[in-house]
């Protein structure tokens, strides 16, 4: 189980942390990441790290402005969203699967539910 949080409503340029914490499977042993999907568009890959952390993901247009980062003690992996644009407006998911490559073409073994993003302009 993947229960994803800190989603809300910020305004342009604005900052957000989300978290996802994890249950009911080894999560040391999968990569971890995020997908989201804006009202009427398909799920989109986001950002994802590797199982110990060595290896970080982005998709080209959250670079430089999203950061992803896990704690395998605690069984979390966080998104720092940071100079936050209209067109990051979606529900965020938090997902886990075998390896990067997983996250990157969004097919994950596990999904969370989702958490709200919206951005005012």
């Amino acid at each position: 189980q993947l229960q994803a949080s800190g989603g809300g409503l910020v305004q342009a340029g604005g900052s957000l942390r989300l978290s996802c914490a994890a249950s009911g499977f080894t999560f040391s042993n999968y990569a971890t990441g995020w997908i989201r999907q804006a009202p009427g568009n398909e799920r989109e890959f986001v950002a994802a790290i590797s199982w110990r952390g060595g290896n970080l993901y982005y998709a080209d247009s959250v670079r430089g402005r999203f950061t992803i980062s896990r704690d395998n003690a605690k069984n979390t992996v966080d998104l720092q969203m940071n100079s936050l644009k209209s067109e990051d407006t979606a529900v965020y998911y938090c997902a886990a699967g075998g390896h990067g490559s997983d996250l990157v073409q969004i097919r994950p073994n596990y999904w969370g539910q989702g958490t709200k993003v919206t951005v005012s302009s």
